[in-house]
C-alpha cells in the first residue's frame, strides 16, 4: 500500500510530524543547526557522524558531536566504525548518554573514514555488513537505523542485497543516498535504485540525495514511493527548505519565500546559539561558513557582491560585529550599507 503525506510515517516508537529529514553532515548538523531546522520544518534530524571508538570520545569534537543536551525527542546519534564488537560498544555507550535512536553510517565516501574500512567503503564487504548489523541491533533496545550509498561502484550496485541484510537484521529504517561512493558527490543521483529497495522493503526507506526544491522532493517521493526525503546540502544556507518543501506537499504550490526581517531574526538567531555552543572565538569561526552559505541564497547580490560581503564577515572577530554586519545586510538598502564606497570598516 502506498502511504499518503497525510498518514504519520513511524520509526520504532516515534511517530513523525512530516516526512522531511535533516542528513548527518560532518561541520554542519551540530546542535544549533539540528534546533534550527527542526524549528523551521525538518520532521527528522540526525546528529553529526562519531567514531565508534570510545578513546577518541575525549577530543573537544567528539564532546560537541555527541552534545544533545535540550533537543526534543528523538535525539539520532550516528556512529562509524568497521568493527561489530567495537560499533555494538558504541551504540550502548551512547544510549547510557541519552541516545534514543542509533543511526550506523555506511553511506560516507569520504577517504578518511574510507580508508579505514568504515562508512560506504563497508558496502564491499557484505558479509562484515550483516555481521555490523546484527551486532548493533542485538546491543541496543533503542532503535538502530541505517544510512547507505547505492554500492560501491557503478559495478557493484548491491544497494538491493544490504537492504535486505538491514531488514533481516531488524533495522527499523534505512536511508539511501542515489550515488555509489566513487561518485562521491559527482554527477547526479538516481532513484531506480531506492525505487527498487522501496519495492522489497517493509520498513521505511528514505530517499536522499541532489533534493535541493519542493518540485524535486515531491518528484522523488513520488517517483521511488519512497516514506520520505532526507535533505544535505540544499539545507546549507537556506533551512526553510524544509517548510517550504511541506506547504508544496500539502498544497501543490509555493509559499511565501522568507522576507528579510524573517532572515534577520533568523540569521541573528542562528548566529547567537553558535556562539552559545562554542564559544565566542570558535563560535565567531563557525558562524563564517554558516553566513557563506547563506549568502549563496541571497537572490539580490551578484556573485562579485557575494564574495566581497564574505570577505567583510571573515574579517569580523566579536559577536557585536557580526550582528550588526547581519542587521546592515538584511536592510532593504544593504548594498549601499556594505558595498556603497567607503560605507563600511569591518
Amino acid at each position: 500500500m502506498t502511504l499518503s503525506i497525510s498518514e504519520p510515517l513511524k520509526i520504532g516508537p516515534y511517530v513523525l510530524p512530516n516526512r522531511l529529514m535533516l542528513a548527518p553532515m560532518a561541520g554542519v548538523t551540530d546542535r544549533p543547526f539540528r534546533q534550527l531546522c527542526r524549528r523551521l520544518g525538518a520532521g527528522w534530524v540526525v546528529g553529526e557522524m562519531v567514531t565508534a571508538d570510545p578513546s577518541l570520545w575525549h577530543t573537544r569534537k567528539s564532546q560537541l558531536r555527541m552534545d544533545h543536551r535540550g533537543e526534543p525527542d528523538p535525539r539520532v546519534v550516528q556512529i562509524a566504525g568497521g568493527d561489530a564488537e567495537m560499533l555494538a560498544r558504541a551504540a550502548r555507550l551512547n544510549a547510557d548518554l541519552g541516545a534514543q535512536v542509533i543511526d550506523i553510517n555506511m553511506g560516507c565516501p569520504a577517504k578518511k573514514v574510507c580508508n579505514k574500512a568504515a562508512g560506504s567503503a563497508l558496502l564491499r564487504d557484505e558479509k562484515l555488513v550483516g555481521d555490523i548489523l546484527d551486532a548493533v541491533v542485538n546491543a541496543v533496545d533503542i532503535p538502530v537505523t541505517l544510512k547507505i550509498r547505492t554500492g560501491w561502484c557503478a559495478d557493484s550496485n548491491n544497494g538491493v542485497r544490504i537492504a535486505r541484510l538491514a531488514e533481516q537484521a531488524g533495522i527499523q529504517s534505512l536511508a539511501v543516498h542515489g550515488r555509489h561512493r566513487e561518485q562521491r558527490y559527482t554527477g547526479w543521483a538516481e532513484y531506480d535504485t531506492i525505487a527498487d529497495i522501496k519495492s522489497r522493503l517493509g520498513i521505511p526507506v528514505i530517499a536522499n540525495g541532489d533534493i535541493t526544491s519542493p518540485e524535486k522532493a515531491a518528484e522523488v517521493l513520488r517517483y521511488t514511493q519512497a516514506d520520505a526525503v532526507m535533505l544535505g546540502r540544499a539545507a546549507q544556507g537556506n533551512p526553510w527548505i524544509f517548510q517550504q518543501i511541506q506547504h508544496f506537499l500539502e498544497h501543490g504550490e509555493h509559499g511565501a519565500a522568507p522576507g528579510l526581517d524573517e532572515r534577520r531574526h533568523v540569521l541573528i538567531d542562528h548566529l547567537s546559539a553558535l556562539h552559545g555552543f562554542y564559544g565566542a572565538t570558535m563560535g565567531v569561526r563557525i558562524a563564517r561558513k554558516h553566513l557563506g552559505w547563506y549568502l549563496n541564497e541571497d537572490a539580490r547580490f551578484t556573485p562579485e557582491q557575494r564574495r566581497d560581503l564574505k570577505q567583510q564577515f571573515n574579517g569580523l572577530a566579536s559577536t557585536e560585529t557580526q550582528v550588526n554586519w547581519i542587521n546592515d545586510a538584511m536592510a532593504p538598502d544593504a548594498i549601499k550599507r556594505l558595498l556603497a564606497k567607503g560605507s563600511y570598516a569591518a
